[in-house]
């Protein structure tokens, strides 16, 4: 097969948004509102002053996305299911169920923020939005193939730029806020240790991995003119490239939407001595009496439109990962008779997460465990995927080399010294 050639116009504005998919995805639901929550409980509680790990993050995950995205599109499998051939399934499998923890105590804090968001907005029931929100978004992701699917997911990135519009509602000092962020005021304590630990790990998270590898296999499936690398080497330049310009400017958005909710939280709560925020519509209603009715608007709306991007995300990273591991057909673009397995796991975690918010749970607690859990989970998984994109047994010719391979392990050995950090954090304040 020959390559396929980009189009003559491909660097109109539109070209290059019909170009972009798996990256500007991966990337805006990183930006979930459990993140949000994340990024306003550090911006309240510590100002300015951790500004500067947005821009430790981004480099750092902009190699490991661009790594994941690229197993999937030279093999044709998703992550799990390459690291099941290549790896011993008992490690395979523990990564699995790590990975299932986490990300349905995520999806069950999302599912309530969405809902809390809106009772914000409207009023009503919270409880019921959530349970709401969650069965259409279950309803989509079973009964829409992925080719119909994924322009509607990036539409939804559309309602990240709200928390952009918040802070240009506020009025930000912006020469002390640059200084901050330049030369922040690093604090030697536990709290702070473990703010700059929160980031890392919401940044970076094993279940995005899972979805912008397992969305290049989708779109390999859904093309009629796209296979494999390792099959089509001679489509490799165009790919490659379209994967490195995909995914950064997915994760510049990113990291540029985070860098402005820390930014809100810091120029309104902190400065206003709101410390304690407890989640994202804590953050949206302590916003209102402070930056005015139309800051938190904006700030509740986001967590709705962040939330619908987020949970077919985080629902289908757990599907692609227990049924590549379990060498399971699997892919949103399949119909669910002919991926049982794959629906079934992605159907039970969304109902899970549901019901989370129908137990006596503290949300907060939960979250705290969740990220303790994908601190184990990740290291290991950004190991192992490192060594697959090297194995050319599974990657050909197209192994990660160079600057991508270097800042990958890089941002391991970060993650990897935050997880040490926050076992010893935990272990002092226990």
């Amino acid at each position: 097969m020959t390559t396929t050639p980009p189009p003559k116009n491909a660097s109109s504005p539109l070209a290059l948004l019909k170009r972009l998919s798996a990256g500007l995805i991966t990337g805006a639901a990183d930006d979930d509102p459990s993140g949000i929550a994340t990024y306003s409980q550090v911006g309240a509680k510590f100002g300015y002053a951790t500004l500067w790990t947005i821009f430790l993050t981004m480099p750092l995950m902009i190699a490991v996305q661009v790594v994941a995205g690229r197993i999937g599109r030279v093999s044709g499998f998703g992550l799990f299911d390459n690291l099941q051939k290549h790896y011993p399934s008992w490690l395979v499998y523990g990564l699995t169920f790590l990975l299932i923890i986490a990300n349905v105590i995520n999806l069950g804090a999302d599912i309530g923020a969405m809902g809390a968001g809106l009772k914000l907005l409207i009023g009503g029931s919270a409880i019921a939005y959530a349970l709401a929100f969650s069965l259409v978004s279950m309803l989509l992701q079973v009964f829409i193939p992925f080719s119909k699917y994924s322009p509607f997911l990036k539409v939804l990135t559309v309602s990240l730029f709200a928390y952009v519009a918040t802070v240009f509602v506020a009025k930000v000092p912006w020469a002390e806020a640059l200084k901050g962020t330049v030369i922040p005021k690093i604090q030697w304590t536990a709290d702070y240790a473990m703010a700059v630990v929160a980031v890392l790990g919401t940044t970076i998270s094993p279940y995005l991995f899972c979805w912008q590898a397992a969305q290049e296999v989708e779109e390999i499936r859904a093309s009629d003119e796209r296979e494999p690398l390792k099959h089509t080497p001679e489509q490799g330049a165009d790919a490659i490239k379209r994967i490195q310009v995909d995914t950064v400017i997915g994760m510049v958005f990113s990291n540029i939407v985070a860098f402005f909710i820390i930014l809100t939280a810091a120029v309104t709560l902190h400065a206003h001595g709101k410390l304690d925020i407890q989640s994202s519509a804590d953050a949206a209603e302590a916003l209102r009496p402070i930056a005015g009715r139309f800051a938190f608007w904006l700030f509740a709306a986001g967590i709705i439109g962040t939330g619908l991007l987020a949970l077919p995300v985080l629902a289908g990273a757990t599907a692609y990962a227990v049924a590549g591991a379990f060498h399971q057909p699997y892919g949103l673009e399949r119909s669910p008779s002919k991926a049982k397995t794959f629906y079934g796991v992605l159907i039970v975690a969304m109902i899970l997460g549901a019901m989370l918010n129908l137990t006596p749970i503290d949300p907060i607690k939960a979250l705290y465990w969740s990220a303790v859990v994908n601190g184990v989970a990740a290291v290991p998984v950004m190991i192992l995927m490192i060594l697959l994109s090297n194995n050319k047994d599974a990657m050909g010719e197209f192994c990660v080399k160079g600057w991508i391979r270097w800042l990958s392990w890089l941002a391991t050995l970060i993650m990897g010294a935050a997880a040490i950090v926050m076992f010893v954090t935990m272990g002092k304040s226990s």
